[in-house]
């Protein structure tokens, strides 16, 4: 199995283009472009699959799939101090901790 496989695709309408515009998210500088969403997909895939084939033998490391990634569900986010103190007072006033204020916000977002 090519690791491509797994990797998380996007097709998206370009005005500029003109045409559907395929992507991968763990291959940034590649993208196909085509007359409809399933020709921009198979390309994109394609061409994902015939980089990593070509990574593999030349001995490269393939980017790891973001779908068979674990993640801790923790990560830090730095923010101005007035800001941290804006948000922790809201957090108060909802009687929610900071922690659960800042989820929602960027579960709002996603």
């Amino acid at each position: 199995m090519n690791v491509a496989e797994h990797y998380a695709y996007r097709v998206v309408w370009s005005a500029e283009d003109e045409a559907y515009v395929g992507t991968v998210a763990e291959l940034p500088s590649l993208s196909w472009v085509g007359d409809d969403r399933t020709e921009a997909f198979e390309g994109i895939q394609g061409l994902a699959t015939s980089v990593v084939d070509e990574m593999t033998d030349s001995g490269e490391e393939a980017p790891e799939a973001i779908a068979d990634r674990t993640y801790s569900g923790k990560f830090m986010v730095r923010i101005p101090p007035e800001q941290h103190r804006q948000l922790a007072l809201e957090a108060a006033e909802q009687h929610v901790s900071l922690n659960r204020l800042a989820a929602a916000r960027l579960g709002a977002c996603g």
